[in-house]
């Protein structure tokens, strides 16, 4: 199979960061070329930042995840900047909504949000968004402020065909994760079987949503490569055909530094 991207993983939680080099090992020898490293909040940005330095194989992201937007601070915008300007942070993010858990208030969520999504236009870098039981939120207030001109990826999507063909049309990548492997997952799985290849990325979101038959277990990107596989039976495709569009995909959204 073509190389793979996981194109959406937390090296920087505690459960990975303290067997990346055992972690790196095994996602090469699974076929996994690339991994972006997600950040959730400002230290994990730092960490993500100091492992793409450390590792050739890792790029970052940062940004604040809706659940801490209420300990965004002034100065915390400044300083994503300055770390933008590292030559292997590939995107802004993971940012967006949620309100399954309302861990910050939604008014909170969304300034913060928009706040992330002018610092993509501003900065010319694509944008990763956590989007959780907020789809219609997401897609009105991106419709509002304007889609970065690198584009967005809604990560670790779930969402059904409207959700899916509406944000396609803005200029959406989006990431494909575990759950599509998930026994219950039928319905969802039906939705992705309708969409075009060239739109979507695959991921894993580790430490989290580890993809079948490991359910129960630690998550890392090795297992991208289940996540292709399960997409290439529904898609009906081979698993390179997969490998091959979604690493092109994640290379026009995120580059190649």
């Amino acid at each position: 199979m073509t190389a793979l991207i996981d194109t959406h993983c937390h090296l920087n939680h505690h459960d990975l960061a303290g067997d990346i080099p055992g972690v790196l090992a095994r996602a090469r020898e699974a076929g996994v070329c690339r991994i972006i490293c997600a950040a959730f909040d400002m230290e994990s940005s730092e960490q993500a930042v100091r492992q793409a330095r450390e590792y050739p194989m890792v790029c970052a992201t940062v940004g604040v995840h809706p659940h801490d937007s209420s300990k965004f601070r002034p100065e915390d915008e400044e300083r994503l900047t300055e770390l933008c300007r590292e030559e292997k942070v590939v995107a802004i993010g993971e940012t967006g909504l949620d309100y399954h858990y309302d861990f910050s208030p939604r008014d909170r969520q969304r300034d913060i949000f928009r706040l992330h999504i002018r610092m993509a236009r501003e900065l010319g870098l694509p944008l990763v968004i956590h989007s959780r039981e907020s789809d219609d939120d997401i897609l009105d207030i991106l419709e509002d402020e304007g889609m970065p001109e690198r584009g967005a990826v809604l990560h670790c999507f779930s969402g059904d065909t409207d959700m899916a063909l509406r944000a396609l049309e803005m200029g959406c990548y989006l990431g494909i994760a575990g759950p599509i492997t998930f026994k219950n997952a039928d319905d969802f799985r039906r939705t992705v079987e309708g969409l075009p290849l060239d739109s979507l990325l695959v991921e894993t979101d580790a430490p989290y949503l580890t993809p079948h038959p490991h359910r129960g277990k630690r998550n890392e990107p090795a297992y991208v490569r289940l996540v292709a596989a399960k997409l290439a039976e529904i898609k009906g495709v081979t698993p390179d055909e997969v490998a091959s569009s979604t690493t092109a995909n994640a290379e026009w959204l995120f580059g190649n530094p």
